[in-house]
């Protein structure tokens, strides 16, 4: 029982801490309606770039964390770049930016993953400072930094450039007539989903002490079963706080269910699968259900049309 408990701190925190690179994606998925794949490469791109200047450049980890961020506002703008200038569509430009922060992600690090054990993290100082354990001040900390990044994008999207990108993914034909530049909506959602999804890889890395080259492998799957899960969860919630808050759920939501079924005895080879059927399940049975309720409707109202003649 204890190990059951152990295993669900675990997999709240990390959950969590992911829930960062799920806003990220929900803002490109959702908002723009791109799936983004450039989120793969600058989530290990944020780890990367924080376990290294922690490591060698003796770096205060939360200015390490800035500059992760900024890196993958950076790569958020090259797959903009390529989308909005060169008018590749989105998915294959993220494709090619994902395939290059590979080669990006390994000259930065200068091999295939990078320990943090003997530095100190925001979450060692932390630890040191109150003697608490590490989960707690991961789910602590974490937390915080979700609640105060959802406080931030619900004040951005409220201004005048935040109802710009909302505009342009619910109609962007609409928007363009209205004399807005739809080119520059999509670089700045671009680059504002990356930085939060580089931030998220940063913190994660800091809590489990190393960053890896394939670290982010998967990370757009784990996004869009996390938004999914949200969605079902909050369906009747119309509060912008209140959707952005459903990503984050889903995100603990979708790492407790994982830390369930590897208890359960699944092979953690079998995760990967296991998440990509999760995610086809989830994203197909609300169309079904859609389909059988419009089929549904249209037999009672042909039987009450026929009824009536």
């Amino acid at each position: 029982m204890n190990g059951l408990l152990v295993s669900l701190e675990g997999a709240i925190s990390q959950g969590v801490l992911w829930g960062i690179m799920v806003l990220g994606v929900y803002i490109t998925y959702k908002l723009l309606n791109i799936a983004d794949l450039t989120v793969d490469g600058s989530f290990a791109l944020g780890g990367c770039v924080c376990a290294t200047l922690i490591v060698s450049g003796q770096m205060n980890p939360i200015l390490a964390l800035f500059i992760a961020t900024l890196a993958g506002l950076l790569a958020g703008a090259i797959t903009g770049f390529l989308h909005t200038i060169f008018e590749i569509p989105a998915i294959l430009a993220g494709i090619l930016t994902q395939i290059a922060l590979w080669s990006i992600n390994l000259r930065i690090m200068g091999k295939s993953n990078v320990p943090l054990l003997k530095v100190d993290t925001i979450f060692s100082k932390v630890v040191n400072f109150l003697g608490m354990k590490q989960m707690h001040v991961t789910l602590i900390l974490g937390v915080l930094i979700v609640l105060a990044i959802i406080a931030i994008l619900y004040w951005f999207f409220g201004t005048e450039i935040g109802s710009v990108l909302r505009a342009t993914g619910n109609n962007e034909n609409m928007i363009r007539a209205l004399g807005v530049n739809t080119k520059k909506s999509k670089m700045v959602a671009l680059m504002l989903s990356n930085g939060l999804v580089a931030l998220s890889g940063g913190i994660v890395a800091q809590s489990q002490k190393y960053a890896d080259i394939g670290m982010g492998t998967g990370a757009i799957v784990i996004g869009l079963a996390a938004i999914v899960i949200g969605d079902v969860i909050f369906r009747k919630v119309r509060n912008f706080a209140g959707i952005l808050t459903s990503a984050v759920v889903g995100s603990v939501v979708y790492f407790v269910i994982r830390a369930l079924v590897l208890r359960l005895g699944m092979n953690a080879n079998d995760m990967k699968l296991f998440s990509a059927v999760f995610v086809a399940l989830a994203l197909c049975i609300p169309v079904l259900i859609r389909k059988y309720k419009q089929r549904r409707d249209y037999s009672e109202g042909g039987e009450k049309n026929g009824n009536t003649i």
